[in-house]
């Protein structure tokens, strides 16, 4: 080799580990903040929750709770005076107070509201002691309106014995609520999941079919059409104008969905997360480990909902988890979805996306500005284990190690997410873009 091409031979592999180098070192995070309110810990005392949280049309957000082999609550949290209370005791409110696992442990519904104001909520069973408790002993999940105007809360019966609630979505115009239960049997026919309507006035229910498909949500559209996941990727449609449930078929893109979507996995589905806008006419979606939005025109025609990606919400993610996702009063889609971090740690990142732009905003991880929002040790300055959802990192930046279970879009110009261990509320002012 000559010198001239040693020189340049150099000079090539010097610049090829320069950036060898740079590409392998992250760019720095960038970060939002957020102010920590912990949930009465009395209400959820291992410091769980699920995906129930709704702003009301007071601005209050009303929050489920969990305490396992106890009993469930529902919180108001007014974010005017940063106070929580108790607004239902739900053994009270049925009158019986159960323990094990015959106890209502869990609010697990994601939260609604009707146009009248009033929160609609159903309650789930926990976890069994394996060694002396068996499924049947849990009686049913009840559904349950509370009127924040007067206090009071309506409780109506059990529809399917021993099924937990898990969706219950009011169409007050009509009189009725759509409600989806949940067994807790992992997927497969055999009664996991019934979609039913629940009379408002009669407390009556008619069950319209076992759809298979566990956690799902029901939405209801600018017609007034209810809609349910059903295991293998289908939908449930029903249109209580012509008294017809309907089993559509989904699009994405204009194919059927791939097994790389997780929209229509099979026979173990991913949990799907559902919104829709507030004019009623586009569905959002996103399944608990994909890395993607979709959202749907429900104004189409036919027997096939037409679905499209929205794009990507984490860049970079390989592994990610989301039980949060939500459409604002704005109409903006709110996504918090966590990724698997160097760290060992489930990082939380806020992403956005509203109808019309190009592809979702991830905003950044969230850092809690408050860290010490509940005390870290004890008197004697031992450190208490209800306090191990967060971590401090490297950078200084303070944040939440673990899944994140709920998100709502506050009246007061502001994002709430659920956190666990302490069950906390995240309150992020709106990013800016």
């Amino acid at each position: 080799m000559t010198k001239r091409y040693s020189v340049l031979f150099s000079v090539a592999l010097a610049v090829v580990l320069t950036n060898c180098l740079f590409a392998a070192d992250p760019p720095p995070r960038k970060w939002v903040s957020a102010t920590a309110y912990a949930v009465p810990k009395e209400t959820a005392p291992d410091g769980e929750g699920y995906f129930s949280i709704i702003p009301g049309l007071d601005g209050r957000l009303y929050i489920g709770t969990h305490a396992n082999g106890v009993n469930s609550w529902l919180v108001e949290f007014d974010p005017k005076t940063k106070t929580m209370k108790a607004v239902v005791d739900c053994h009270k409110a049925i009158g019986k107070d159960l323990k094990g696992f015959g106890s209502q442990a869990k609010i697990h519904t994601r939260n609604n509201v009707g146009a009248s104001g009033k929160i609609y909520f159903g309650t789930k069973q926990g976890y069994p002691d394996a060694t002396k408790e068996k499924r049947e002993d849990y009686p049913g999940g009840y559904p349950m309106v509370y009127d924040p105007k007067t206090g009071e809360t309506k409780v109506y019966p059990i529809p399917v014995p021993h099924h937990g609630i898990n969706s219950i979505t009011p169409d007050e115009s009509r009189g009725v609520a759509y409600i989806s239960t949940c067994s807790d049997h992992r997927p497969g026919p055999g009664e996991n999941s019934i979609l039913l309507i629940l009379d408002l006035k009669t407390g009556k229910y008619r069950d319209l079919m076992d759809t298979e498909h566990f956690y799902g949500f029901i939405v209801v559209d600018y017609l007034g059409r209810a809609y349910h996941p059903i295991l293998g990727g289908d939908i449930a449609r029903y249109d209580p104008k012509t008294d017809k449930l309907e089993r559509l078929k989904q699009s994405i893109d204009g194919k059927p969905p791939t097994a790389e979507t997780k929209l229509a996995l099979t026979p173990n589905p991913d949990p799907i997360n559902w919104d829709i806008t507030p004019d009623g006419k586009t569905l959002y979606s996103q399944p608990m480990t994909s890395n993607a939005l979709f959202s749907y025109d429900l104004t189409a025609e036919g027997t096939t909902l037409p679905g499209r990606t929205v794009g990507t919400l984490i860049a970079g993610a390989k592994t990610v988890d989301c039980r949060a996702m939500c459409v604002g009063k704005s109409g903006t889609c709110w996504v918090a979805i966590t990724e698997n971090a160097p760290e060992g740690i489930n990082l939380l990142h806020l992403v956005s996306h509203k109808p019309g732009e190009k592809e979702p905003t991830d905003h950044g991880c969230v850092a809690v500005s408050n860290p010490d929002y509940v005390p870290m040790t004890d008197a004697a300055g031992k450190n208490l284990p209800f306090h191990g959802g967060l971590i401090k990192l490297a950078d200084g930046h303070t944040t939440s190690r673990h899944v994140i279970l709920g998100v709502a879009e506050g009246h007061d110009n502001t994002v709430n997410i659920l956190m666990l261990i302490p069950y906390t509320v995240l309150q992020v002012p709106v990013p800016r873009k």
